[in-house]
Order: C-alpha cells, then sequence, then structure tokens
C-alpha cells in the first residue's frame, strides 16, 4: 500500500514536472507576448519574465519591441524637373501594439519596407533635384508621414526616416560642377571690383593730399627706389610721369605746325613773274598781266610739296 502510494505520488511529480516543462514560457525584457487560445487572441499581452500557457491548447508568439533599423534599396526615378536620380534611405520604426501587429498584417516589417519603397518614389516624382540635396530634412518629414499613415493601423510607430544618397548622373555631376564653378567665378570678380573700387578711392584721397604738398610726390618716388633696390638687383626702375610724355609730343607736333606755316611763298611768286615779264614786245602793252600771275601762283599752291621745293631751288638759283 505504501509503494503504490509512493509510485502514484512519484508519477504525479513526474506528470507535473511535464506539464510544467511544456507549459512553462519566458519573454525577454524587450518582447511582449501574444496568446493565442485555440485559435482566437487573448486579450492579455504576457509582459517579460515567466509565463505559463496551456500546452496543446495555447500558442504564445513573441513580438520583438526593439526599434528596427530598416535600409531601402536605391530606388531609381525622375524628378519633377526631369532628372534622373537614384535614392536610398534607411527607416527607423517600432512596434507599438503587439496584438495588432500580429494579427492586422501577415509580416509587419515585409510591409513596412515595401510602404517605404512606393513612398521613397513618390517623394522622388514630387521633388525638384535641388531639394533632394539640400532640403532633405522636408522631404524626411513628408516621407515619415507618408509611411506612418498606413503603419499606425499594423500597429507599428514610425520613429524616423533618413535619405541616405543621391545618386546623379555623370553628365549632371558635370553641369553642376560647371555652374559651381561660374558662381564661384562671378563672387571672386565681384570682390576684386569692390576691391579696385576701395582702393580707387584711398589711392583718390592719397592723390588729394600729395597735391597740396608737392615734396610728398618726391618722398614717395623715393621711397619706391629704395624699395627696388633693396632687392640685390642690377636692374633700377625710375618711374617716369606720363604728363612728362605727353607735353613733350604736344610740343613736337606744335614744332611741326610751325614748320608748315613758315614754308616760303615767295620764290614761287617769282618764277610765276618771271615768264610773263619775258613776253615778246610784240604783245600789246595794254593786255593785263596780273590774271596770268595769279593763275600761276595758283597752279603752283595746288601742286604737291615736293613740286614746291624744286620750285623754291630752281628759284634761288635763278637768283643767284
Amino acid at each position: 500500500m505504501v509503494e503504490e502510494l509512493v509510485a502514484a505520488g512519484v508519477a504525479l511529480v513526474s506528470a507535473g514536472a511535464v506539464y510544467t516543462m511544456a507549459a512553462a514560457r519566458v519573454v525577454k525584457q524587450y518582447e511582449r507576448g501574444v496568446v493565442f487560445r485555440l485559435g482566437r487572441l487573448r486579450p492579455e499581452v504576457r509582459g517579460p519574465g515567466f509565463t505559463m500557457i496551456v500546452p496543446g491548447v495555447d500558442k504564445l508568439r513573441k513580438v520583438n519591441m526593439q526599434i528596427v533599423t530598416m535600409p531601402v534599396p536605391a530606388q531609381e526615378g525622375i524628378t519633377r524637373d526631369n532628372v534622373t536620380v537614384r535614392v536610398d534611405a534607411v527607416v527607423y520604426f517600432r512596434v507599438t501594439g503587439p496584438a495588432e501587429a500580429v494579427v492586422r498584417v501577415e509580416d509587419y516589417r515585409f510591409a513596412v519596407s515595401q510602404m517605404a519603397q512606393t513612398s521613397l518614389r513618390s517623394i522622388i516624382g514630387k521633388s525638384e533635384l535641388d531639394d533632394l540635396l539640400s532640403d532633405r530634412e522636408k522631404l524626411n518629414q513628408g516621407l515619415e508621414l507618408m509611411i506612418d499613415s498606413p503603419a499606425v493601423e499594423w500597429g507599428v510607430t514610425i520613429d524616423r526616416v533618413e535619405i541616405k544618397d543621391v545618386s546623379l548622373p555623370e553628365t549632371m555631376k558635370r553641369s553642376m560642377a560647371r555652374q559651381a564653378e561660374a558662381d564661384r567665378e562671378r563672387r571672386a570678380r565681384v570682390i576684386n571690383a569692390d576691391a579696385e573700387l576701395q582702393a580707387s578711392k584711398k589711392l583718390a584721397e592719397a592723390a588729394k593730399e600729395m597735391s597740396e604738398q608737392p615734396a610728398a610726390l618726391q618722398l614717395r618716388l623715393l621711397q619706391t627706389v629704395v624699395a627696388v633696390a633693396a632687392e640685390k638687383n642690377s636692374t633700377l626702375v625710375l618711374p617716369f610721369p606720363v604728363e612728362l610724355l605727353r607735353f613733350l609730343e604736344r610740343a613736337q607736333q606744335g614744332q611741326q605746325g610751325q614748320q608748315v606755316v613758315q614754308q616760303p611763298v615767295a620764290p614761287v611768286v617769282q618764277e610765276a613773274v618771271a615768264p610773263a615779264v619775258q613776253e615778246p614786245v610784240g604783245r600789246s602793252v595794254q593786255e593785263p598781266v596780273v590774271p596770268v600771275v595769279q593763275q600761276s601762283v595758283q597752279e603752283q599752291l595746288l601742286s604737291p610739296p615736293s613740286r614746291l621745293d624744286v620750285v623754291s631751288g630752281g628759284a634761288d638759283s635763278g637768283q643767284d
């Protein structure tokens, strides 16, 4: 009798141990347990720690509550300004409703991945290239809203969405590089022009001050000579005022004009008068000689300068 009781107790203990081993479950701190009893969802969600279920009747499914980092494959699309780009992103999300994540969607990870890809293509088509390159924060917010709207029903919350990289065609990269270079060149020219303007104003003020004191210009000239001579070279550069060159040029032009005005005309008149005086005696004394002289003088004056020199030389020889 005692042996039977002992055997029954051992059997009972063994059955209890087996039942406990079959029913015991351990839920980790970052997990939550969703229990299905005969296929129906139990309202309570099992928290972290040790928990028991009915073996063969209940089924426990664990849901990870950590933040999941999911990369979105690169999506190729055409922007609103007709530029072909490839954009990839990353999505950070976590499960806030374990029961909804298990019941309402077959695989919430795959669903979030597909929703992120379609939303990224939609963002590419609605945005311009400059927005993709410079205003990514606004696009990230728009992409987060587009993914989060259907994910809320799945018990998933989108924490953050980031656009990682924007790949451009090589031709577009070269065009943008040329545009940036031209913009830098424009800014450099504007800065140089501004510097020249400021320098010219300062030089004008310095010239005004030096004009009041002529000795200041000489001192400045000596300072320039000293600065050039300090380089230990054999060439000495002396500034030469341009006004002096212009003065010499005007003086030379004035001398040439005086020579042209002072060229003698008397020999020409003498040569023209000589044939008229030596006319035959048979001509009538009453015939006027003045028109002949005037015509000869006009012809000589209208002849080239070389002819004037020849005539002048002949007249001089005749007088001798």
